[in-house]
């Protein structure tokens, strides 16, 4: 099976594909020759994850999910929420995100926090919904250097590496989008 997953992200492209393994190709919004940078304009993850993947099978006509993934801290009132991408403004970037959660969080000692990721799929015109959440605490600080967006600075519940010490493989297996991602897997091969 070959699906399009809706994204340009090289990091997550090869997330996914390490946890579908061989049985399912999944190629990116590049493969299929979408450049566009489709808009993120719901208010909800859901929505977001759905303008996507509705976006790719409206316009290149291929089965597609796309996922939409936000941090959510409690201190913050869910902040950056559907936001967190582009939380410290345009154009998007990392590392004044981080700077700007955790310049938010210098004067509170609740530092609970969850990521969670809805992937929305679309098979022959039908949606269908994945969620995957995981808790945790924002550190103090930056640790480790793999991973990306937010993961130098969430500790997961019940581990003293932050996302970003783990290999690859360990995050997957406990991760947000791992979790997502492996009830998108099922759903699949049950077809």
């Amino acid at each position: 099976m070959k699906i399009c997953f809706g994204t340009h992200n090289l990091n997550k492209l090869a997330e996914i594909q390490k946890l579908v393994g061989s049985d399912i190709e999944i190629v990116g919004l590049d493969d299929i020759g979408c450049t566009e940078d489709i808009p993120e304009t719901g208010s909800t993850l859901e929505e977001n994850a759905l303008l996507k993947a509705r976006y790719v099978f409206d316009n290149y006509h291929v089965n597609c999910f796309a996922d939409d993934t936000g941090l959510e801290v409690d201190a913050l009132g869910g902040e950056p929420g559907v936001y967190s991408a582009r939380y410290a403004g345009e154009p998007s970037d990392s590392n004044k995100n981080i700077d700007l959660v955790l310049d938010n969080l210098s004067d509170k000692t609740n530092r609970q926090a969850r990521f969670k990721t809805v992937i929305s799929l679309i098979i022959d015109g039908d949606v269908y919904y994945f969620e995957g959440v995981i808790e945790g605490e924002i550190t103090h600080e930056r640790t480790g250097t793999s991973g990306f967006g937010y993961d130098p600075i969430f500790l997961p519940e019940g581990s003293d590496l932050t996302f970003a010490e783990m290999s690859m493989e360990a995050k997957n297996k406990i991760s947000h989008r791992g979790i997502a991602v492996r009830k998108l897997i099922r759903f699949l091969q049950d077809l």
